[in-house]
Parts: C-alpha cells; structure tokens; sequence
C-alpha cells in the first residue's frame, strides 16, 4: 500500500515537472515570437496555454485525491501541499508567457520593442527560461542547495528590469507612450515570471527541510 502511495507521490512530481517543461517553451517561444515578430510562434504559444491549464488541474485532482485518501503526514504531507502551490505558480508562469505571446500578436506585423531595448528582453528571456528548466530539475531532484541558486539566478532577471526604468524615464526616449507602456508590461511579465520559479524553488525546499524561505508575495500577475 506505501509503495503504491509513493509511486503516486513521484508521479505528481513527473506532472508538476511536465508543466515545468511547458512554461519554459512556452517563454523560449513567446520570447522568440517578441523579438522576431513571429505571428505563428506567437499563435502556438496562445493555442497550448489550455494544456498548461489542463495540467494545473490534473496535478491539483491528484494532490487533492492523495489529501483525502492516503491522510499524509510529515515530508509526505509537505509534498503534496507543496504541489498545490507550486502548480498554481507554474500556471502563472504559463500565462505570463502567454501575455508575450498576445503582445506580440497585437503588434503584428510591426515589433513590439524599440531596437534599444532588444538586447535586455533577449537577455530576460533567456534567464527566465533558464530558471524554468533549472526548476524542472529541482523537482526532480530535491536538490537544495540547486533550489536555492535559481534565487540567486532571478537577481539577473530583476537588476535588468530595474534598469528599463531607467532607460524609460530618459528625457531623450525617443519612442512615444505606447512603446513605453509596452516595455513597462513586458518588463513585469518577465519579471513576474521569474519570481514564480524562485516560489518553486522554494516549496521544494519546504519539502525537504520542512521551513519556508522568506519571500515577497506572488498573488498578481
């Protein structure tokens, strides 16, 4: 009866892991879709974010069947309550992605971002994936010392979306209010992107030491 119940507890693992695969090719797409102007990218993107919905709730049916039934205790319990939150905040992550993708689709053909700040999506965007993939491995894993340097990764993603702000207020921003407005909301997606791995991260961590890491709260998009 315990190796059934555990064998179920590593495939909710598998699940959460999966969605972790999803929001990351969701973003390297939506990324992609931003900085090339790329309609078809951006239209998969939309399309598959139903699929990450889909997982969310099959991961939460099976947290919830495992609460009921089994009555876990100790790291088990942990487990599971960390599953639940945890793909709450993978499915966030997949509709941040799905905001750039829907940016990107909304300015079709023209570019979304000025030419001057390009190089700091590319960059945000390629962190953020980062972190997802790192997060897919953390489940996996249990690794904390690894949970705890997708923490320091997302310092990356927030010192270039702090200086957005400073290119943004420039007196010299040359490009009018609706590419300002633009680069503001797609600087908070990826931010807020981000930020959802590092909760991740920490709820593996709760799992294996049974303490939560101080953290900022995750409530909006």
């Amino acid at each position: 009866m315990r190796e059934a119940y555990h064998v179920e507890l590593e495939q909710l693992a598998d699940h959460l892991a999966g969605m972790s695969v999803q929001v990351a090719d969701a973003m390297e797409r939506a990324t992609r879709a931003l900085l090339e102007a790329d309609l078809s990218l951006a239209e998969q993107v939309i399309s598959d974010d139903s699929k990450v919905d889909d997982a969310r709730a099959q991961c939460e049916e099976q947290a919830y069947a495992l609460l009921a039934l089994q009555a876990p205790v100790a790291t088990d319990l942990r487990t599971v309550l960390a599953a639940i939150h945890a793909a709450e905040s993978l499915e966030r992550m997949g509709d941040l992605a799905l905001h750039v993708a829907k940016a990107a689709r909304r300015r079709h053909p023209e570019p979304v971002l000025p030419d001057a700040v390009r190089p700091y999506f590319a960059e945000m965007g390629e962190v953020a994936v980062k972190l997802a993939r790192q997060v897919e491995q953390v489940i996996h894993s249990k690794d904390v010392e690894a949970a705890k340097t997708i923490e320091a990764d997302d310092d990356q993603v927030d010192d270039i979306h702090r200086h957005l702000f400073t290119v943004l207020m420039d007196r010299e921003w040359p490009h009018g209010v609706a590419a300002a407005v633009d680069v503001t909301l797609l600087g908070r997606f990826y931010e807020r992107y981000a930020d959802h791995a590092v909760s991740v991260a920490k709820r593996m961590i709760f799992v294996v030491t049974g303490k939560m890491p101080g953290y900022g709260s995750d409530d909006d998009i």
